[in-house]
């Protein structure tokens, strides 16, 4: 795989070699809807490479894939590869919904990417033609806006009715050559596009592959042969891990991620229904396994196949491990066979696996070194070793003045390696923030102990919940619009994990000013809030806490503390009204 220079050569050989292999699509209710082998898969790709190229996409030009888990997806993405286009991935329209928020941060991104051609569903498409795209009728909470009309905006079935460009070519490209863009949040709010080269995309695969099959010290090639996952494909988990298993030549099994949310079992009987298995995802997904599936529903399900399951995306609690590896134990699926990882949308995907294949493993976090808030807020007292770099990557801990700090010291994670990126597009001041003398900073907060890493928090501020990245000054915006306040009562988002509720993961905290005391109108506000967040984002807030206007601390720029203001909620030191 290594000695391919670009994805398109890379994938055609995986198709050669592993002829019987391929990709199955499910639907809502996991029904299989369609097969295709990789050949085929690929050959429908440069077919839609050649129809892009007829509408005019050129190399280089920025293509948005709003589209859900789909063949059609696997057409419009790869299209764009073959074409030596950019493509990327964003949430569908089934996701963005009826959402204003989303809705302004997918024009914010067409905006930025200044996009060639959108290609996404029909109610999207509708969507997007219903919006108003001008700065003056833009109520985004200050995302970039369109003052030109939108790009052409298309489905896949009205590019699959074009005629393909005559005489269309594969474009050549170099391992340094950029292959994608994907979205991930930036430490101020709006999301970023970062570059993922082909020799990264490539490199990082092989990390991958090396890391799970270590363990099992044997010819990877050997060592697995069926793919399932629910993780959306706009998402870096699971687009880089369908990437890396299909130049692997790996059977991939996909469903929707609302079959998974709707009825986890699903998942499980996808995994149990092939062969030698591999399979991904956050804490919050086997979180919900233990949640959603009785032990009535244990009955029958052989896990015994299942030989990676590998986590990461979002803090791993060590709850929620204990009671996977109790529960579906019972299914025969091995406790070593869980497998903790850290990895970020800037480092291609992986950055470090626990390949030891020992039962996975905790540390107590460490105290009165480092940064001053070790856990970076969320009140952990123990934390899952995440494993050692993966293929030629290094790690250092650093302190806030960017020296490297020992062992047993908690600080700032920074990876160097192959899979990390050039940098962010269009955004030359984020990349120089980030690439520090060939360092990634991760934002993430960590130690390292015999050369492995220990993840106990963020720097930045950012919300991961559900394993997606949700950034806290758009729920403010949104708390700060729905109190009327003209924006003089001001909001903190935050997340913490503390108390039973640790095991599922982040659970948001919004803190907002008013202005009287009334206890009827607070509680109004209160529910409006709630059922806002709903709305607009599909989350539910754990806490909704009403304070004093003035009460919350700011910098003197005016922006809202929200570190110092998770630690007072912590603490029970707000003031909250009644």
């Amino acid at each position: 795989m290594s000695a391919f220079p670009n994805l398109p050569e890379a994938l055609a050989a995986a198709a050669r070699e592993s002829p019987a292999s391929g990709l199955t699509i499910f639907d809502r209710r996991g029904r299989a809807v369609g097969r295709r082998t990789f050949a085929e898969v690929l050959e429908s790709a440069k077919q839609a490479a050649a129809r892009l190229a007829a509408k005019g996409i050129r190399s280089g030009d920025r293509v948005v894939v709003a589209l859900p888990t789909s063949f059609d997806w696997f057409d419009i993405w790869l299209g764009a590869i073959h074409l030596g286009a950019l493509p990327v991935a964003t949430a569908p329209g089934a996701v963005v919904g009826a959402s204003r928020i989303q809705l302004a941060k997918l024009i914010g991104v067409i905006a930025k990417l200044d996009a060639k051609l959108i290609v996404s569903t029909e109610s999207l498409a509708k969507k997007l033609a219903d919006e108003p795209v001008s700065p003056a009728s833009s109520s985004s909470p200050g995302y970039p806006v369109l003052d030109t009309p939108l790009p052409a905006c298309m489905t896949p079935s009205a590019i699959a009715d074009m005629n393909p460009a005559s005489g269309f070519e594969i474009a050549r490209a170099f391992p340094e050559n950029t292959a994608f863009l994907q979205l991930t949040s930036g430490s101020t709010g709006f999301p970023r596009a970062v570059q993922v080269t082909h020799g990264g995309a490539i490199h990082n695969a092989l990390a991958l592959d090396a890391g799970v099959a270590a363990p099992h010290a044997r010819d990877s090639s050997g060592f697995i042969d069926h793919w399932a996952s629910w993780v959306p494909l706009h998402h870096d988990m699971g687009l880089i891990s369908n990437l890396t298993l299909m130049l692997k030549g790996v059977d991939l099994h996909l469903m929707p991620s609302e079959a998974f949310l709707g009825r986890p079992r699903l998942w499980l009987e996808m995994l149990a229904s092939g062969g030698r298995t591999v399979a991904t995802a956050p804490n919050f997904g086997y979180q919900l396994c233990v949640d959603r599936i009785g032990n009535a529903e244990l009955e029958g399900l052989d896990l015994s196949n299942w030989q990676v399951a590998f986590s990461a995306a979002e803090m791993i609690r060590p709850e929620t491990v204990s009671s996977f590896l109790e529960k579906f134990g019972r299914c025969g699926f091995k406790p070593e066979n869980y497998r903790p990882g850290y990895g970020l949308a800037e480092a291609t995907l992986v950055v470090a696996i626990d390949d030891t294949g020992g039962v996975p493993r905790t540390l107590p976090v460490p105290q009165g070194a480092g940064f001053q808030n070790a856990a970076g807020g969320f009140g952990l007292s123990e934390v899952f070793c995440v494993g050692g770099p993966v293929l030629d990557t290094r790690l250092e801990i650093t302190a806030p003045d960017g020296s490297a700090l020992p062992e047993g010291q908690v600080g700032e994670v920074r990876a160097s390696g192959p899979g990390i990126f050039t940098g962010y597009y269009n955004d030359p001041e984020a990349t120089a923030e980030t690439l520090v003398d060939g360092w990634l900073r991760t934002g993430d907060l960590g130690f390292l102990d015999s050369g492995e890493l220990y993840l106990t928090g963020r720097l930045k501020d950012l919300l991961i919940i559900r394993g997606e990245n949700l950034m806290p000054h758009e729920l403010e915006w949104l708390a700060e619009s729905t109190s009327g306040g003209g924006g003089l009562e001001r909001a903190a988002a935050f997340s913490v994990t503390h108390g039973t509720d640790g095991a599922r993961g982040e659970q948001i905290i919004l803190v907002l000013e008013v202005s009287h005391k009334d206890p009827a109108k607070l509680e109004a506000l209160s529910r409006d809030l709630r059922v806002a967040v709903g709305h607009e984002f599909g989350l539910t807030l754990a806490d909704v806490v009403l304070v004093k206007r003035g009460l919350l601390p700011k910098t003197t720029s005016g922006k809202v503390q929200r570190g110092v203001i998770r630690d007072r909620y912590l603490t029970g030191d707000l003031a909250r009204l009644a």
